[in-house]
């Protein structure tokens, strides 16, 4: 049965014993060598490790290894040798930024525009050329030591090139531009002879890629040839001088006049679902069917005040002319006797006929703007509609006309008690640039 080896004896020489005497009470000895040379002492009066251990405060373990290696190496074995591992390479030294570099570095860390790599990057050598060590760099800028270590080589070495991302390993480019650009042409330009737009798959089978690198090549440029929007250009001939006349109501208003946008939302259908609605739940929407009863339609008349927000809205059965001036002569009993009124209202036939031209003669305090054709987002009343069809008609059930008749108008009610104006801030010239 294999044992410990037995311990050595200790004994010191007059000289040895004054050696670790001399290391005990020299003020430029370390704390370990004193500690390790009362170690050797004690153990030289015969005391046991343990209880050598307990009066310096540490562990046998250290007790027997100190005394064997005095034993072994003489006074020299109680000086630390040389650790294994790499060793550490010289500082090297950071040379300072010459006043074109620091004019570089201060724009790469302050524009905007500039990746957030970069500009820590440069913030970081800026604050070395401080003469603040990687410590102080990395608490100052809230990174690792082993960050600013490594910029500050990179940028000693190679200098604002340093900066950049070095290559990375890995498989070589496949795709090369010609490639790439014929994918981009052939989408833009070309379309496939059995359907209206590129796919994925259609286009990797045209070009020999496979369907992901078309989809990475797609992401990159941004285009999309599943998705389509909708737009009309105005033919309007008077385009730009009735945006010029609508803008300047909205962005500079006449004195002591009342500027009102006007509009009908025609045909909103009483509807009410075949089955009764599923109220919302914690982790469920609202449900309801997609089949519907129709109960009738109505058209709401409504003049936007563009100062305060308010409306004035009625409901009628019918689009007509004969509605058009009734709603007109509603106007003129709400507003303000004696005011100039600017009515801002869209083409429809119903606003031109001979009927309304002579009721608006005996009104000169009556002044029409038109906007011009296919403009509707120019009249601020349609934002209106689509506030009031969001928050009243679209989810609403109605068994009958009157029914949604009376939501209407409580609608245009409570929002008459704390009305908001639309804030327009396009110009005439921002939106003329625009088309």
């Amino acid at each position: 049965m294999a044992g410990r080896t037995p311990k050595t004896e200790l004994i010191l020489s007059d000289c040895a014993r004054k050696q670790l005497e001399l290391a005990v009470v020299s003020p430029g000895s370390s704390p370990k060598v004193v500690c390790r040379a009362k170690i050797v002492l004690m153990c030289a009066e015969n005391c046991s490790s343990g209880e050598v251990a307990r009066r310096l405060g540490v562990v046998p373990r250290t007790v027997y290894r100190w005394r064997e290696r005095f034993i072994t190496h003489g006074i020299n074995g109680l000086v630390d040798t040389r650790r294994p591992g790499r060793p550490r390479g010289k500082k090297k030294s950071f040379s300072p930024l010459n006043v074109d570099e620091r004019r570089k570095l201060q724009l790469l860390a302050d524009r905007p525009k500039t990746d957030q790599r970069t500009a820590l990057r440069a913030s970081i050598i800026l604050a070395c050329d401080e003469g603040l060590s990687d410590l102080q760099v990395a608490e100052k800028i809230g990174v690792s030591s082993r960050t600013v270590g490594k910029w500050r080589w990179r940028f000693t070495r190679l200098r604002i090139n340093g900066l950049a991302d070095a290559p990375r390993p890995g498989q070589p480019r496949r795709i090369t531009d010609e490639k790439v650009e014929k994918v981009i042409t052939r989408t833009l330009e070309t379309q496939p002879k059995d359907a209206t737009h590129w796919s994925t798959r259609s286009m990797a089978k045209a070009t020999g890629l496979t369907q992901n690198a078309v989809w990475r090549i797609w992401s990159a440029f941004g285009l999309q040839p599943h998705r389509q929007g909708t737009c009309k250009l105005s033919t309007d001939p008077f385009f730009i001088e009735k945006v010029r006349d609508v803008v300047g109501l909205y962005m500079n208003p006449p004195d002591q006049a009342l500027v009102l946008c006007v509009d009908e939302k025609s045909q909103i259908q009483a509807l009410d679902r075949t089955q009764p609605l599923f109220p919302m739940a914690p982790g469920f929407p609202e449900q309801r069917t997609h089949d519907y009863y129709r109960h009738g339609t109505t058209s709401l008349f409504a003049a936007l005040n563009v100062a305060t927000g308010k409306v004035i809205g009625k409901c009628f059965r019918k689009h007509r002319q004969q509605e058009f001036l009734r709603f007109l002569k509603k106007i003129e009993m709400e507003v303000p006797k004696g005011m100039e009124i600017h009515i801002v209202l869209d083409n429809y036939a119903t606003h031109k006929t001979q009927k309304v031209k002579r009721w608006l003669l005996k009104r000169p305090h009556f002044h029409l703007h038109f906007i011009p054709t296919s403009s509707s987002w120019l009249n601020q009343v349609e934002r209106w509609f689509a506030k009031i069809t969001m928050e009243r008609i679209r989810r609403g059930t109605f068994n009958a006309v009157p029914q949604l008749e009376n939501a209407i108008m409580e609608y245009i009610d409570s929002h008459n008690e704390n009305p908001k104006p639309f804030c327009w801030t396009a110009t005439a010239d921002i939106i003329l640039e625009k088309t």
